[in-house]
């Protein structure tokens, strides 16, 4: 799938340098997403998570990352050495043609280079620079050694996942790494929006700690207004209003305690209620005090089902259940399918297409058709070199001769 009616997309005219690995690989890609022109920018020998897997075909390779595949889509890829003068000078000129530079260094990397922002923003100072790193660019663990695991443990993520009797977890998957994304990308939307105003770029300086911080939901909250450390309650919410429970074929999600005669009067005509029709549970304290107590009742009653029958009934009724779902039966949901939500992408390295996640957000204007899958390791550094900046094949030939690009 190529790019078509690029004039339509949101983002369209936005140019994008993305030097950034899998910590904010996302952020760039949702701009791209939207319609800005990302140039993936990479060491002449690949980005380091073309390195992470799972690999198309089980085959370890820097072209089958299907983590890079995805973090990566509707970017052009180049390569070039920052190292190198002769690199420095076409990244100058490539941030003169830029909007956004979005990059994962180590503080005070670029600087050592000489194209720290201070540099950048005299040859373009409408430029937007964008530093995403595990404590950000100032304080005392600023240079600490960063990674998914420490801004989860140290952002206090890690403490409340879990059940109460299990040492804390790790949220499934790069969490810390996509919140910090989320947050740099909207930066890059409220920076543009004072460049209009102003004519001036701006530094963002990124914490994927303080990232892991801002979602922690109810935690932080209570223990600023309350000085209660909560607990981890493994698969009951923290204020009992949401638990998971087994069913006859899997898992599912449900309200205990709402609209609670409505839910006692179903299970008490299937002869499953036992004493909770007795009038004490009429008294909300009273049910929280005995929470426990319903659980158990609750476990016998969903076991007796399968999670679309309690999905389906629920939902009928009134309460927001939901079973817990696998990939497999993510892909095969109606919904997402109704809304065209997975699409199709043909991929060289996959003998079949590559199914990807849409964008998840619709608008009455249309945003243009745009999916292109990932780049290969340099393979538009013929089209932005020569055709964008005007090198000739020789000034090509020289670079490459000397691990520039």
């Amino acid at each position: 799938m190529q790019t078509e009616n690029q004039g339509k997309n949101l983002l369209s005219g936005l140019r994008v340098l993305d030097l950034a690995d899998e910590r904010a690989s996302f952020c760039s890609k949702l701009l791209a997403d939207m319609g800005a022109s990302v140039i993936k920018v990479e060491k002449p020998q690949g980005d380091s998570s073309r390195r992470i897997g799972p690999f198309c075909k089980n085959s370890p390779h820097p072209e089958r990352s299907l983590f890079f595949w995805y973090n990566n889509t509707n970017k052009r890829g180049i390569t070039l050495n920052l190292e190198q003068s002769a690199g420095k000078k076409v990244f100058l000129k490539l941030v003169q043609r830029a909007d956004t530079v979005i990059e994962t260094f180590p503080p005070g990397y670029l600087r050592k280079l000489g194209i720290d922002f201070e540099v950048l923003r005299t040859v373009n100072p409408r430029l937007i620079l964008v530093s995403v790193t595990g404590f950000g660019q100032t304080g005392p663990r600023s240079m600490y050694r960063p990674c998914d695991l420490v801004a989860s443990a140290c952002g206090g993520q890690m403490y409340v996942s879990g059940s109460p009797d299990t040492p804390p977890l790790k949220a499934s998957g790069e969490q810390s790494h996509y919140s910090a994304s989320l947050y740099a990308a909207i930066g890059v939307l409220m920076a543009l929006r004072k460049r209009s105003l102003s004519g001036k770029g701006e530094h963002i300086d990124i914490s994927a700690q303080e990232a892991v911080v801002s979602t922690l939901e109810h935690v932080m909250v209570r223990f600023f207004y309350e000085g209660m450390i909560p607990k981890r309650t493994g698969n009951i919410h923290w204020n009992h209003s949401f638990c998971i429970l087994p069913c006859k074929d899997g898992h599912i999600l449900i309200t205990p305690l709402q609209q609670w005669e409505t839910l006692v009067g179903w299970m008490a005509g299937e002869n499953m209620a036992e004493d909770l029709e007795d009038a004490r549970w009429l008294n909300q304290e009273y049910r929280l005090k005995h929470f426990d107590h319903i659980i158990e009742i609750l476990k016998k009653w969903t076991r007796s089902h399968t999670a679309k029958e309690l999905f389906h009934l629920g939902q009928l009724m009134g309460f927001p259940w939901a079973p817990v779902q696998s990939p497999e039966e993510v892909l095969k949901s109606p919904q997402l399918k109704a809304r065209r939500f997975l699409l199709d992408v043909d991929h060289p390295e996959s003998s079949a297409s590559v199914r990807y996640p849409h964008v998840p957000y619709k608008s009455s204007r249309s945003f243009g058709k745009r999916w292109k899958r990932a780049p290969f390791r340099g393979e538009d550094n013929a089209q932005v070199y020569r055709e964008e900046l005007g090198l000739s094949e020789k000034d090509l030939e020289e670079l490459a001769s000397i691990n520039v690009i």
